[in-house]
């Protein structure tokens, strides 16, 4: 038994418009909960943001609406 089977890793999904299709959304797996990311819109014709408040790294800088999800317990 180790830790993870104790305490469930949560791990996050980033939903993202995709490029070719006005109603398809992409999925991306994050590592962290959902309250250790912040969503920066984007204004105008500039990029939404999305970043790590861990280490302040930006993990997406894309077209938006974009959209965080708790992703289910991993065992």
């Amino acid at each position: 038994m180790n830790q993870a089977d104790i305490f469930p890793i949560e791990t996050t999904i980033l939903y993202t418009p995709a490029w070719y299709s006005d109603d398809a959304r992409e999925e991306q797996v994050l590592p962290l909960a959902p309250g250790h990311y912040k969503v920066t819109p984007g204004q105008g014709a500039a990029r939404w943001t999305v970043t790590s408040l861990k280490d302040g790294e930006t993990v997406y800088r894309g077209i938006g609406p974009v959209e965080i999800r708790r992703a289910h317990p991993s065992r």
